[in-house]
């Protein structure tokens, strides 16, 4: 068998979705998924321990913090491996060097390499490869390939049973935790963030933002337990967790110049703090870097602001506590008249939290989904919104028609926001021009 074409590498690696697969907060089922992972990174030849790798866990701003500390070391002449998800346009953006996509004829052949080891793996034993087992072990072998100076890898869900938990990092991340796919990180705060301290390595610098007191005692314990010393990225007036070494220097504020909203410079703190880490564990990236690459990062469909009148907002946040943020980040980023709420979710999300973070200020509420399979119901979204809204609603299903939509009901000072999920983020930035899908 052999691939040809860039559309039959998608179609290879999607083949590997599996609908009757769900994610479980059973450790042995969990468990089971790291093992699968393992073994595949085995047969294909351990590709992730050829790397010079840092790990970024969390629950919201993983991927603006891996952006941050990507651009940090590029901007050092570094070359840097990235790999996130999920994509917003393209599955490209999920392997990138140098925050270049990888093309499409290279793709092909990744998938053309790691072919065989997929088809001959024990899937008796551990079960089939998921598509994004096979992504991960691509991505790692990609990065080897070209010779990396260092990965950035952010996990994909959890911490503790992700793939990223195959890597032995020079540093561990850990960004904001909320509460964020309880059926299968458990249901309280101390459960999630057991999940996420789980790429804490022994001996290898651990850093985090302050965290709720659930979650940060279960941080600091992990890093006793595994003997991993552990940093806080916080401003100096906070207090540090047992268990914690502060202070950081920090060579410049930790505001960045292209990443908008003030739970930015939280994120930027700790990439900032990672970056200082990575600099004693012989990765040089000195303060002009640093400063250099926090100026420069830059991370799609964050708060995302397109100039116009009215403008428009395209940011992420699907959780209540990020949707909390990003009002905060509106008032005091944003002024506007009327504020135009754009929301489409995924079912598996809180839409109550959000919701009641953003719907009590909406001056009209439009009710959309992406084409992504695990799109929340229309009707269900205006279920849960209603009990929080006053403003009229109307529900337009495809995101192109819900923002051509809102921007009749928009005045020139006014405010659109697009919001709920990243592939509604993506679908937004899509329908404005800004991305193509492939």
């Amino acid at each position: 068998m052999s691939i040809t074409t860039y559309q039959a590498a998608l179609d290879y690696i999607y083949s590997f979705i599996d609908p009757t697969r769900q994610g479980s907060p059973d450790p042995a089922i969990a468990q089971r998924g790291l093992d699968r992972i393992t073994a595949l990174l085995r047969d294909a030849g351990n590709p992730h321990q050829q790397l010079r790798a840092v790990v970024v866990a969390g629950t919201k701003g993983k991927g603006s913090t891996c952006a941050m500390i990507e651009a940090m070391a590029r901007a050092a002449g570094l070359k840097v491996g990235l790999w996130t998800s999920p994509h917003l346009s393209s599955y490209r953006e999920r392997i990138q060097i140098d925050r270049e996509p990888i093309s499409q004829q290279t793709l092909v052949e990744l998938v053309n390499a790691v072919l065989p080891v997929v088809e001959g793996f024990d899937g008796a034993t551990y079960g089939r490869p998921s598509t994004f087992d096979i992504g991960f072990v691509m991505a790692m072998r990609h990065f080897v390939a070209e010779q990396v100076d260092l990965a950035v890898v952010e996990v994909g869900l959890g911490g503790r049973y992700d793939a990223a938990a195959t890597i032995t990092p020079l540093v561990a991340v850990i960004s904001s935790i909320s509460y964020d796919h309880m059926a299968i990180l458990g249901p309280t705060l101390d459960k999630i963030a057991f999940n996420k301290a789980g790429i804490i390595r022994s001996g290898q610098p651990a850093i985090s933002v302050p965290q709720q007191a659930d979650a940060a005692e279960v941080i600091a314990a992990e890093a006793q337990m595994v003997g991993a010393p552990l940093w806080l990225a916080a401003e100096p007036a906070v207090e540090p967790w047992v268990g914690t070494t502060t202070r950081l220097a920090y060579p410049a504020p930790p505001q960045p110049g292209k990443l908008h909203g003030t739970f930015q410079r939280e994120n930027a703190r700790l990439a900032m703090g990672a970056a200082l880490l990575l600099r004693g564990q012989g990765i040089a990236i000195d303060d002009a870097a640093i400063r250099r690459g926090l100026a420069e990062a830059w991370w799609p469909g964050r708060f995302e602001v397109i100039d116009g009148r009215p403008r428009i907002l395209i940011d992420g946040a699907h959780n209540g506590d990020s949707a909390v943020k990003l009002w905060q980040a509106i008032e005091q980023e944003l002024p506007h008249r009327r504020f135009i709420l754009v929301l489409g979710t995924s079912r598996d999300k809180d839409i109550a939290a959000i919701a009641a973070a953003l719907a009590p200020h909406a001056d009209h509420i439009i009710i959309t989904r992406s084409s992504h399979p695990k799109a929340m119901d229309l009707d269900r979204i205006a279920a849960e919104v209603e009990p929080f809204a006053s403003a009229p609603m109307t529900i337009v299903p495809v995101v192109a028609e819900a923002i051509a939509t809102a921007r009749t009901l928009a005045g020139p000072a006014d405010l659109i926001c697009v919001t709920g999920s990243l592939f509604v983020a993506g679908a937004a930035r899509e329908a404005l021009g800004l991305a193509v899908a492939d």
